[in-house]
Parts: structure tokens; sequence; C-alpha cells
């Protein structure tokens, strides 16, 4: 079956497969670990599969170093990921002509990064579910509720939508900080000293967010990002007051624990059971916990959900508190908790008694000095900032992003594209070095729109209502670079 018939519904289809498996004729279904939609035919989802993994290997042929990323046809765009050695993760998207589904191919693959790594953190790497039961049947069990579940965020009405050319002024997979004064860092840090001492002799680990920004981390790299994206995907107030596309890894009597050992001791997993939404609440206590009923399965393992940090290479009770506009993930290592529960009610009662005081104070200096949601913005500009060796982004604020005419906006989303095949096949020619150059370019709608790579650093700009000249919009790019970056984009 060619490309154009790979698609089914609403265009839009994702499929996790593992190339180890079903290589025996009539074996072909055993590959299969995840398709959405669920109910998409067997045989279709036997051809869409089959495409994928022979695109896979074809391309390996010509270029065995470098994973297939995108194949476009006329109507659709298919992109993959290799999640894990040979595990593959592939999202169809169908085009439209009407520029709204004007989507970049390095966001749609962000999205599969950022599912693996979730899924990752809470469940251990897939190969490892398939190692401990052959079958397959715990690894789909877990992929099917959580990758569902996860889907569900991009819901708009029957359809999925997807990031668009109006998302070309924000990064998936970073981080975005809240710049704090010396004063107020000097408080932050003592808490996460407070906070680390919980368990006594064993040091707890934390992250500490200002509404959906980072203040604090104790956490390598890696494992900050994954419990950051989760937090402000569900946990922070504004992720725990919207009803809609909010989502949850907490099961009816069971816990999200997947760390590469945890099962429960019925027999049953936790990634057997069906995802429950909208469940999540801060109790009078401050603390976030699930709103359950009574468990129903006897002998399960802790309500308090365990994650497994990849980095850390250990798995650790995630405890999370609310303070107005403060969100403090504490992480306490499993291995020193002998009676569970208990143990964990007592962390959470020393947390209470030695860093009350401490937080009120972090979250009333915060709040003084916090700017609201436009704090960040530039007049002028609208503008995104990345660095991927820090994982780390800030940008325009949502708002004002809207304001930007359509054509804008797609002007930058194809220039960002441009920007992602030229890192590519640098990438490719030499990976020791980054390459910096600098793009500007003047829009139908008389609009600048601007790239700039410097020593690894990115800087994405639109500005509207400027000069005509190339030298204008070299010196806004100089002007935010020496105000704002510290001259990180400066060409002196």
């Amino acid at each position: 079956m060619g490309l154009s018939a790979a698609a089914a519904g609403d265009g839009t289809q994702l499929c996790v497969f593992d190339l180890r498996r079903g290589q025996q004729e009539g074996q072909e279904l055993d590959k299969i670990l995840f398709f959405h939609p669920a109910d998409c035919p067997i045989l279709l989802q036997l051809s869409v599969i089959g495409l994928c993994e022979g695109i896979v290997t074809f391309t390996r042929i010509f270029s065995p170093e470098e994973d297939c990323e995108v194949i476009e046809s006329e109507k659709r765009s298919h992109v993959f990921y290799q999640a894990e050695p040979d595990i593959w993760m592939v999202l169809v998207v169908e085009k439209t002509k009407d520029n709204e589904s004007n989507w970049r191919c390095g966001a749609l693959q962000g999205i599969l990064k950022e599912a693996h790594s979730l899924f990752t953190m809470f469940h251990g790497p897939i190969r490892t579910l398939l190692d401990r039961q052959p079958s397959a049947e715990l690894a789909r069990g877990h992929l099917r509720t959580f990758l569902t579940d996860y889907l569900s965020d991009f819901h708009v009405g029957k359809k999925i939508q997807f990031p668009t050319y109006r998302d070309s002024l924000k990064e998936r997979g970073t981080i975005q900080m809240l710049t704090v004064p010396r004063e107020v860092a000097l408080e932050v840090q003592s808490l996460t000293t407070v906070l680390g001492s919980c368990l006594g002799n064993v040091t707890c680990q934390s992250l500490i967010l200002f509404e959906d920004l980072l203040v604090s981390t104790t956490l390598p790299p890696d494992d900050t990002l994954n419990l950051y994206t989760y937090a402000v995907l569900r946990l922070t107030p504004r992720a725990l007051s919207s009803n809609a596309s909010s989502w949850s890894y907490l099961r009816k009597g069971t816990s999200v624990s997947a760390g590469p050992t945890s099962s429960s001791s019925n027999g049953t997993t936790a990634g057997e059971r069906p995802l429950l939404r909208e469940k999540l609440s801060k109790g009078k206590d401050g603390f976030v916990a699930a709103d359950f009923a009574a468990t129903e399965v006897r002998g399960a393992v802790p309500l308090t959900p365990i994650i497994w940090f990849q980095q850390a290479e250990e798995r650790m009770y995630l405890c999370i508190y609310q303070h107005k506009s403060l969100t403090i993930l504490l992480l306490i290592p499993a291995s020193s908790l002998i009676n569970g529960e208990e143990g964990i009610a007592h962390v959470k009662k020393q947390m209470l008694e030695n860093a009350s005081q401490k937080i009120v104070t972090v979250e009333q200096k915060l709040t003084r000095g916090w700017g609201g949601e436009n704090a960040y913005h530039v007049s002028g500009y609208r503008y995104l900032l990345v660095d991927p060796d820090r994982r780390v982004s800030r940008a325009s604020p949502p708002g004002k992003v809207t304001t930007l005419a359509k054509d804008s906006l797609l002007a930058l989303n194809r220039l960002r594209q441009e920007v992602d095949l030229e890192k590519s096949r640098y990438r490719r020619s030499d990976p020791s070095h980054d390459k910096d150059f600098e793009v500007c370019i003047r829009t139908k709608n008389n609009a600048w729109v601007i790239a700039k790579i410097t020593r690894g650093r990115e800087l994405y700009m639109a500005l509207e209502k400027g000069g005509e000249t190339l030298l204008y919009a070299s010196t806004a790019v100089e002007k935010f670079s020496n105000r704002y970056c510290e001259g990180a984009f400066s060409t002196d």
C-alpha cells in the first residue's frame, strides 16, 4: 500500500512497533505494540507498519548511521523516531489545503520524544518490559493506556490537533526558568536544603516551580526535564484548574509504579488498568493526591506514585505539595522506605514541620517580584530563545504571539523548518561542531522573520511594523542580544 493510502479517520495515526519481533511469516502482528486509532482494521495496521518498516530498512542501506526522520508525500507526512534500539514510533498526519495544519516536522518529532521520555519515567524502557514478559502483553497494556491518555491532550472535538505554524515561537522539550534576584535565590537554596533532609540521613531530591516556571532542581538535566514536563502538564495550579485535556497516571487501587523491577503482588500490573483523568486535586494539607475511592485491589502497591529516573538510576516516590503559586515536587528514594505509605506520611509530616515557614517566605518573595504572564515580554519583539545544551527556552507570552499576522507566522514556520534541515545536514557532516548562521527574510506582509544560531544557542524572531532595510533587522537583533542575551547573538 502506498503512502497515500496509509491513513484513515481524521488522518492521524500513531504506531509503536518492534523490528525484532514478528519476523516469521504469519507472525507480523506480533511486532505491533501500539496503534492509534485502536479501531483501525488489522489489515490496515499491518499495511502501515509494513510500509514504515520498509522505509526504515531502505534508508538504512544508504545511511546506516542516521535514522530516518520524515517521509513527505503529497497528502501526508510520516514522522519517525527510533525511541529505543529497533523500537520505532511513527506519527502519520494528513495535510490540508487551508494551511491551518501547516506543521513543522521537528515539532511533531518532539511530541514522539516527549511521549517516550514520559512513558519511560513512569514505566521504564519498553525493551525492559518486553524482556520481562516476552508475550508483550505487559508492554502493550502500558502503552495503550498511557499513549491514549497522552493523545487526549491534543483532542479538539473529535479530531486531534497537533502544533501548527501558530506555535512557531514555542519549543517542546525545553524548560522555562524563572529569573530570581540573589536574595531570593539564597532563600530558595535554604528551602532546598531543608527539603533534602526530610528523611534524615537519606537525601531527598526536589523540584520547585512558581506558576509554570522552574525555580530550582536537584536532579540531573534529563530527569529534571521529564519531571518538569509532567508537572506543567498535570500538577501545577494552572494544570489542576483546567478540566480540558488533563491527564493522570494514577490508577484506582494501584500506583503508576513502573520502574524496571516494580509489579503488584497479585500479578496484575498498574499499566493494565485504564488511566483516570481529572482525578488529581489539592487536599486541605496542601498535598496533591488522587481523588480515588477505596482500593479494590488487595495487596496492591502504594498509592503514592513511583517514578524511574534514568540519569539518577533510581526509583523514587513522588510527593506533590502546593502553596498558592508554588509547587514543590519532593522525591523520596524508594529503597529507603521499608514501610511504604507509613514512611511517606512521616516524610510529609517532617516537611510540614521543618519547611512550612520557608515555603511561605519563598512564595511571598517570588510573588512580589513576579511580573505576571507578560513578565518576559519585550516591546516590539516576538521571539523565542533556545539553549539546546541546557534544554532551556524563553519566549514571548502566548497572548503577545497571537497579535502576529498569519503571514508572519507562516513565514517563521517555514524558516524554522529550513533551519531544522540545515542543522540536520550539518550534524551529519560535522557532528562535533555547531554551525553559526543568520537568516533574515522580508515577508509579503512587510514583516521580518529572523533566525540566528551562535555557538549552539538559537534565536527566532518576528518583527512587524519595522523598517524596510536589512540593516534595520540586523540592528534589532543586536539590540535584543545586548540587552536580554548578554551579547550572545551580537556580531562584535
